[in-house]
């Protein structure tokens, strides 16, 4: 297959872990026999600094026509700390998924075995969770109208959605409980929000197509304490913009890491894949930035156009590093491994699987085969 890849790499750690990435889709690319092309582009605060725009008309030529995007991290320091900043990094990933039509965020939560005593909740609560959380990405409280009094001391945002907006990802979350366990857990503030009043009966109506789904309803505040607490009851969770950025995060602490978090932003025709964390500036250039969850990103693009058995070659190197507790320092502070190694690993496994703990001793001692 061949694939025109957009690279978007952005800002602090984003293009150190998005090269990983790439690593791994060039090896996929010559075990497979395919054919992966990759073409950057500016966004986020690099791209406001060298064009003015967080956004540039190029980047979202590029991205309009090519087949996928693999989006790195976003955001800067002078940004976060300027509050009255009126051109900011995070303006220029809204108006992508905005002008792509982005509206499905997929965000898995998956505990693996070999990490689970790096989680701060108790291996007995986290072992084999297995979560996928559907979040709206391009409507509610991030889109709606914002006001601010002309004295400054009033401010409002609208969280406004439509019943097509919820219907459309609904059935992406609906399709893939059937593959998954069969169940679909609504999170929402049904008991205050209009908004969410709308998100239930919607989905209530849907029910029906769906009969072999289990459908329950959550509100959001108490989702994010079971999130906690008992993960397991979940499967396949459903909500809107905001609700979904926050569960993500909370739900992050259960693998023990938001370094190996991956999403896919899906439309009817665009696709962007990328880690779940920040752009971790404080992080960038020293080499101790978590590469998994882009490189579990790339997984998730190939399996995207039903590559799967190239998707597994990834998922099971990144099982290998973590196995042979190869990770950076967020879950090996002992002795941890730099970002560009992790990625060399994961790359040269994909290729040569059964040389897997050879290649370890090599990056380990400063010796790594990789080409």
């Amino acid at each position: 297959m061949k694939l025109n890849i957009a690279v978007l790499s952005g800002d602090g750690i984003g293009p150190e872990v998005t090269n990983q990435a790439i690593k791994a889709l060039e090896a996929v690319a010559d075990r497979f026999n395919h054919f992966f092309t990759f073409k950057e582009a500016l966004i986020g605060a690099i791209a406001i600094e060298k064009t003015g725009s967080p956004l540039p008309d190029k980047t979202l030529e590029l991205c309009s026509t090519t087949d996928a995007i693999l989006f790195g991290a976003i955001g800067a320091t002078k940004y976060d700390n300027d509050p009255i900043a009126k051109i900011r990094p995070e303006q220029g990933l809204l108006k992508l998924r905005k002008a792509l039509g982005l509206y499905a965020n997929i965000r898995p939560i998956k505990a693996y075995d070999s990490i689970l005593k790096r989680s701060p909740l108790r291996s007995r609560i986290t072992k084999g969770i297995d979560i996928t959380i559907y979040r709206e990405l391009t409507g509610g409280i991030y889109f709606g109208e914002q006001h601010l009094s002309d004295d400054g001391t009033v401010a409002s945002d609208l969280c406004q959605y439509s019943q097509l907006e919820i219907e459309r990802i609904a059935h992406m979350a609906f399709k893939d409980a059937q593959k998954r366990r069969k169940k679909l857990t609504l999170v929402d503030k049904a008991n205050v929000l209009e908004s969410s009043r709308l998100w239930r009966r919607v989905i209530s109506d849907m029910a029906s197509q769906y009969s072999d789904v289990e459908v329950k309803y959550m509100f959001a505040d108490n989702a994010a304490s079971q999130l906690l607490k008992k993960p397991s009851q979940f499967d396949v969770i459903l909500t809107d913009n905001m609700f979904g950025d926050i569960l993500s995060e909370a739900a992050s602490v259960i693998g023990g890491s938001i370094g190996i978090l991956p999403s896919a932003s899906l439309g009817d025709n665009f696709c962007m894949f990328d880690p779940y964390h920040s752009s971790y500036n404080r992080a960038t250039g020293k080499g101790i930035a978590n590469p998994i969850a882009a490189i579990l990103s790339a997984a998730m693009l190939l399996e995207h156009f039903d590559l799967h058995e190239e998707a597994q070659s990834i998922k099971t190197a990144v099982e290998k590093a973590l196995e042979l507790n190869l990770t950076t320092p967020d879950l090996n502070k002992e002795k941890p491994f730099t970002t560009e190694k992790i990625g060399d690993f994961i790359g040269d496994y994909i290729q040569e699987p059964q040389e897997g703990n050879i290649n370890y001793y090599n990056i380990y001692m400063g010796q790594s085969t990789i080409i």
